[in-house]
């Protein structure tokens, strides 16, 4: 139903969050694009009437327009679709402790191009020394928004790295969405960013 999947991820980080305004850069790096893509498709967007962009000097602000009749449905369709990354990105981003927080199972699967069965929940490792009950209060609010049950795990760092348990080598050896990783922390992101390459399928 969408012309692109530049602009499902645009539009999931658009509207996760209505409240919020974005920079070209920043849905540039989010969604992995060129700047004529995002800008091409944030006019189409905007020409359509489901964003509304401001410039402030040369910067370029977008943002959600909840005016519109129709931005109920849509944010409900972009949301249980290109959603889950952008919303589980901003129900954890403030989550002390997490490290890095990575989508797996079938959805990230069905997400990155892989045949099957449409997922049925979303599964999300959080890795890092975090409050339980925190992290379920972060599941639960991205659950509320995406529509979909979210399956939340824990594992330490050093447990994902060792990579001894056998669930750790499960979600290792299968398609992974990290959707937070801390730039402090070096070795993990060089670790989600090589296994997030070799489990890209190929075109």
């Amino acid at each position: 139903m969408l012309r692109s999947e530049t602009q499902g991820r645009l539009l999931a980080r658009i509207l996760a969050d209505p409240a919020k305004e974005y920079n070209l850069t920043e849905l540039v790096e989010w969604t992995g694009s060129s700047m004529p893509t995002v800008s091409r498709e944030v006019d189409r967007a905007e020409q359509a009437g489901i964003v509304t962009s401001r410039k402030v000097g040369p910067t370029r602000l977008v943002r959600a327009n909840p005016d519109h009749p129709l931005y109920p449905a849509v944010r409900q369709l972009i949301l249980g679709t290109y959603g889950p990354p952008a919303v589980i990105a901003e129900t954890f981003a403030d989550l002390a402790g997490a490290e890095a927080v990575v989508l797996f199972g079938s959805w990230a699967a069905r997400f990155l191009g892989r045949p099957g069965r449409a997922p049925n929940d979303i599964d999300v490792l959080v890795i890092g020394e975090v409050d339980l009950d925190a992290m379920h209060d972060a599941a639960d609010a991205a659950e509320h928004q995406i529509g979909l049950p979210v399956q939340v795990t824990a594992r330490t760092r050093q447990a994902w790295l060792d990579a001894d348990e056998s669930f750790i080598r499960e979600v290792r050896s299968r398609p992974i969405v990290p959707v937070l990783v801390d730039d402090r922390a070096a070795t993990l992101a060089a670790d989600l960013e090589q296994l997030r390459h070799q489990r890209e399928p190929t075109p």
